[in-house]
C-alpha cells in the first residue's frame, strides 16, 4: 500500500509526487516552512492529503518553537497557521484542518490560564494531527465500500486526475478508492485514465498507482474522452473533490465540468467521491468557490521543457465548478447522497 505521507515526530515524510513516475522518492521535510512549500509546489496534493499534511506542518512548528513568553508563542502559532492557509486556496481541507488544529491550540491557552506549558501544547496538537491522519484513512476505507457498491461488473470507468491513495493520507484514495475496492471485489472493471492537462496528474500519478495496484487501465488524452463514451465504452465517470458547496456543485480538477457535460449527452452516471471535510456549507452554491490560478508555465512547459513559442499568453485556472444538476450521486464515508442534493447534504451534517 501507498504511504503518502508520515509523521516522523521530528519531520514529515512524503512521498515526492513531482518526480513521479520516473522515480520514488520520499523527501523528510523538517520546517513547517518547507511542508507549507511542499503543498505550495505539489509536491504533495489533493484535498485530503493537502489537510493532512498542513495538520503535520503546523505540529512541526509549534514543536520546534523555543519560546517561553506565551504571547510570542500564540504569535508563532498564528503566522505557522498563515502560512499554511495560503498555499492552496481552491482545497476546503486545508482549511478544515488548520481550523481544527486552531481550536486544540486555543482550547489549551484557555484552559491553561496562567501556566503556560508549550510541551503540552506540542503534545496536543501532534496528537491532532495524528488523529487527522488516521481518520482520513477509516474516511477512504469506508467511501472505497460505499462507492463500489455503484460499479457494476465488468465495467469501464472513466477518472479525471489522481484521486488514489497519493491525493490522500494514503492507502485507498477517493474516488480511485472505489475503483480499487471494485477491483479487489473482483468485478473485472478496467479504467480510462484521462491525462489531465496540464499538470498530467493522470498520467503521471493515476496511471502509476493503477499499474502498482494491479488494476487494468488505458491511458488517454482528455479530448478523448467523448470518443470513447459515443463508442459505449465508457460506463460512469467517477472523480473528486477539492470543495463542494451546500446545493453540491462541486469543483474539482479543471476537466471535471467537461466530462460532466459529456456524461450527461451520453446518459452515463457521473460520481464524486470526497469525505465530509470537502464540504463548505458556508457557500451556497460553486459559484462562491474560489478558483486557483495557477502558474502559466505550467501550461506553455512540460518537465521544464517548452510546448508553445516563447512570450505565448497562456490560462491556468486549476480547478472548475460541476454544477449539481450534473451530478448523480455524491459517494462519502458515512454513505451514498442522492438528490436533490441540498436536502441529503443538510441531513448529513444535521446530525
Amino acid at each position: 500500500m501507498i504511504k503518502t505521507v508520515e509523521w516522523l515526530g521530528d519531520g514529515v515524510r512524503m512521498i515526492d509526487q513531482l518526480r513521479l513516475p520516473a522515480e520514488e522518492v520520499y523527501p523528510v521535510l523538517k520546517t513547517y516552512e518547507e511542508v507549507a512549500d511542499a503543498i505550495r509546489r505539489m509536491v504533495v496534493r489533493g484535498a485530503p492529503a493537502i489537510g493532512v499534511t498542513a495538520a503535520m506542518g503546523i505540529a512541526l512548528g509549534v514543536k520546534q518553537q523555543t519560546s517561553t513568553d506565551q504571547a510570542a508563542f500564540i504569535e508563532s502559532f498564528n503566522t505557522i497557521c498563515d502560512v499554511m492557509a495560503k498555499t492552496r486556496p481552491t482545497a476546503v481541507n486545508l482549511f478544515w484542518a488548520i481550523d481544527r488544529m486552531k481550536k486544540v491550540f486555543e482550547r489549551l491557552i484557555r484552559e491553561g490560564n496562567r501556566d503556560f506549558d508549550p510541551p503540552r501544547l506540542a503534545r496536543a496538537l501532534e496528537a491532532e494531527a495524528l488523529k487527522i491522519y488516521e481518520e482520513d484513512i477509516a474516511c477512504n476505507k469506508a467511501m472505497a465500500q460505499h462507492g463500489a457498491r455503484l460499479i457494476p461488473k465488468n465495467a469501464m470507468i472513466l477518472t479525471h486526475c489522481n484521486t488514489g491513495a497519493l491525493a490522500t493520507a494514503g492507502f485507498y484514495g477517493t474516488a480511485l478508492g472505489v475503483i480499487k475496492a471494485a477491483h479487489e471485489e473482483g468485478k473485472n472493471i478496467s479504467v480510462w485514465v484521462d491525462e489531465t492537462r496540464p499538470y498530467l496528474q493522470g498520467a503521471r500519478l493515476t496511471a502509476w498507482e493503477c499499474q502498482k495496484e494491479g488494476i487494468p487501465y488505458t491511458l488517454i488524452t482528455d479530448n478523448m474522452a467523448g470518443h470513447f463514451m459515443k463508442l459505449g465504452k465508457v460506463q460512469c465517470v467517477i472523480v473528486g473533490a477539492d470543495r463542494i458547496a451546500a446545493n453540491g456543485d462541486t469543483a474539482n480538477k479543471i476537466g471535471t465540468y467537461s466530462l460532466s457535460v459529456l456524461a450527461k449527452e451520453h446518459h452515463l452516471p457521473f460520481y464524486i467521491t470526497a469525505p465530509t471535510s470537502s464540504f463548505d456549507l458556508k457557500l451556497a452554491s460553486g459559484d462562491e468557490i474560489p478558483i486557483e490560478e495557477r502558474s502559466s508555465r505550467e501550461v506553455t512547459h512540460i518537465k521544464n521543457i517548452a510546448i508553445a513559442p516563447e512570450g505565448a499568453h497562456a490560462a491556468h485556472p486549476a480547478f472548475d465548478v460541476t454544477p449539481a444538476r450534473n451530478i448523480h450521486n455524491i459517494i462519502t464515508e458515512r454513505g451514498v447522497l442522492y438528490k436533490p442534493f441540498d436536502g441529503a447534504i443538510h441531513s448529513l451534517f444535521a446530525g
